[in-house]
């Protein structure tokens, strides 16, 4: 998914928030390759850990949170709607009603 993403085009720094799961060594390497900033607590079982920046690592929650509150639309999590207009607009309104 990372090499999809085609690391950051000229928007200037681009933090990659993820879970600890991910934080294996390739996984790191390719982002890092790429060019994203990687916010990833890393396992206590490792010998050399890195540090983490928490604060961003925080706000990992508001898009955790902000993708529960769209599934709760139904409407706009099982894509019913035929046109690119209409699903933008239900996100859009998913968002304003929080």
């Amino acid at each position: 998914m990372i090499e999809a993403m085609g690391g950051p085009q000229e928007a200037g720094e681009v933090v990659l928030l993820i879970d600890r799961a991910y934080e294996g060594d390739a996984t790191r390497e390719l982002a890092q390759a790429l060019g994203f900033v990687l916010v990833v607590p890393p396992n206590p079982q490792r010998k050399q850990p890195w540090s983490l920046d928490k604060p961003r690592y925080r706000s990992r929650n508001e898009v955790e949170r902000l993708f529960r509150r769209l599934k709760a639309w139904r409407r706009v999590f099982t894509r019913y709607d035929k046109t690119d207009v209409m699903f933008a607009a239900f996100i859009a309104e998913a968002l304003r009603l929080r």
